[in-house]
């Protein structure tokens, strides 16, 4: 097939340049935000230990304790059936989903009372779900969070 000069198109070369250059772009993005989603996931593991604290707050205000480590934190949606138990655990709980989620990794939160920081303490492991780590396996703690 012969092309005339007044047909319009584009030419294989040319889109060729174009699938490059939108690939190039979509890399640089993609380099530049890909570090946005862990941080993002760090605040949103402060922001469910802020949550934590208030719901332990509301326990301790209505029972005089916090819950045992043995209760964990599960003692805020349902009433503990173990160790020392609460006499006026509020009908309902005390978090609004009626379950404790897992942090942002898929992990169980950490929580311990009497914490070695202070009352309670409450850890995410970061990433990699062990203890200490660096960079995206940081851990976040209650007692760092403001």
């Amino acid at each position: 097939m012969i092309r005339r000069q007044d047909e319009k198109g584009f030419t294989l070369i040319e889109i060729m340049v174009v699938v490059i250059i939108l690939g190039i772009l979509a890399s640089i993005v993609a380099v530049k935000y890909s570090g946005q989603a862990e941080k993002a996931k760090q605040t949103q593991a402060a922001v469910q230990m802020k949550t934590f604290e208030t719901a332990l707050e509301l326990y301790k205000l209505d029972n005089g304790m916090y819950p045992s480590t043995e209760q964990g934190l599960q003692a805020l949606v349902e009433a503990p059936t173990v160790g020392v138990l609460p006499k006026k655990w509020r009908t309902g709980g005390y978090l609004a989903k009626k379950k404790v989620p897992k942090d942002p990794w898929q992990n169980e939160y950490v929580y311990l009372s009497p914490g070695a920081q202070g009352d309670f303490d409450i850890s995410s492991y970061g990433a990699d779900g062990q203890l200490a780590g660096e960079g995206e396996a940081a851990d976040i703690n209650n007692w760092d969070v403001e």
